[in-house]
């Protein structure tokens, strides 16, 4: 991913030379090159994919196409703020790497989980989430209560990504069991999902609590435009805004359906996904299909891109 961007464009590959020059190694060639067992550990991947991001909307904005207001998901908040000048690429590269290290050490490997549910609805999943972690907790004064981890009852909502996906995470049990019970209430499927950390619940206080100091540390400049907080789905238009919204986002839900209908009802009409990929047109789809999505991960999604919108 981005190798053609790096190739084809001087400014999206100042880019990638900007974060090999802010971490201290060659994230380009990690990127480039691999291996891939190197760059799926997630103090690397979310640097890559936040490089990968902002490499792309700096393509788009040389070539005039600026955004009246943003929104991304999970770590493209990070993507988001850059291209909004809250903070800077430098900044925010070297913060995203401390939050993936931070996260992968948070939960010891195996004992966290993520499930997609499909074709059910949040308030159901939720109403589910909460009644394992009800049984899972033991009443007190019980020879269970004596080794009980409250950790191995956590299992919540983490990614509401449209009316029809639903990502839930916590405790590799509770979320097991969870999944189970969604299929039994009537979702179309469920599917575990293969990652290296139970991103975005309680467990993840302890790399919430380090992210904090980090965050504390930075300067931010107010947005040039408004963008949506995942944890609150509310636009902000302040600097010192943003840190708190980071900070919670760590183990806050990511509330994405509510952050594209917050874009839309600020008079949006064209939505350009950024980075490797197209998961969040995908979702979109699902969102509101009246929406017109385009993306730029490559010269030829680039085209097509700007083609689209000046024929529009």
């Amino acid at each position: 991913m981005g190798r053609d961007l790096n190739d084809k464009f001087p400014v999206a590959r100042s880019v990638f030379e900007e974060a090999d020059e802010a971490l201290g190694f060659s994230l380009s060639h990690l990127i480039f090159e691999g291996p891939e067992d190197q760059l799926k550990l997630t103090e690397h991947t979310q640097p890559a994919i936040l490089t990968v991001s902002v490499a792309a909307a700096r393509v788009l904005a040389e070539r005039g196409i600026q955004a009246s207001v943003a929104a991304g998901h999970s770590l493209g908040e990070y993507s988001a703020h850059v291209a909004a000048g809250t903070l800077t690429f430098a900044d925010a590269v070297r913060t995203v790497r401390s939050r993936g290290c931070y996260m992968q050490q948070a939960v010891p490997a195996g004992e966290g989980a993520m499930a997609a549910i499909l074709g059910l609805s949040a308030d159901l999943i939720q109403t589910i989430c909460s009644q394992v972690s009800d049984q899972l907790t033991p009443l007190p004064m019980t020879p269970e209560t004596k080794n009980f981890s409250p950790s191995s009852a956590v299992v919540s909502p983490a990614n509401l990504n449209s009316p029809d996906q639903t990502v839930i995470s916590g405790a590799a049990v509770a979320v097991e069991r969870t999944a189970d019970l969604c299929k039994q209430a009537g979702a179309k499927r469920t599917v575990m999902l293969p990652v290296s950390a139970p991103f975005h619940c309680a467990l993840m206080q302890p790399a919430q609590d380090a992210l904090a100091h980090d965050l504390a540390k930075l300067g931010f400049d107010d947005p040039r435009f408004p963008v949506a907080a995942n944890v609150d789905a509310r636009l902000l238009t302040k600097g010192s805004e943003v840190p708190d919204c980071l900070v919670r986002q760590v183990t806050g839900p990511v509330r994405w359906v509510e952050c594209i209908q917050l874009l839309i009802a600020q008079g949006a009409t064209h939505f350009i996904e950024v980075g490797p990929g197209r998961v969040l047109s995908g979702l979109m789809r699902q969102i509101d299909r009246n929406q017109k999505t385009l993306n730029v991960e490559d010269s030829s999604s680039l085209e097509k891109t700007l083609a689209a919108l000046a024929g529009s």
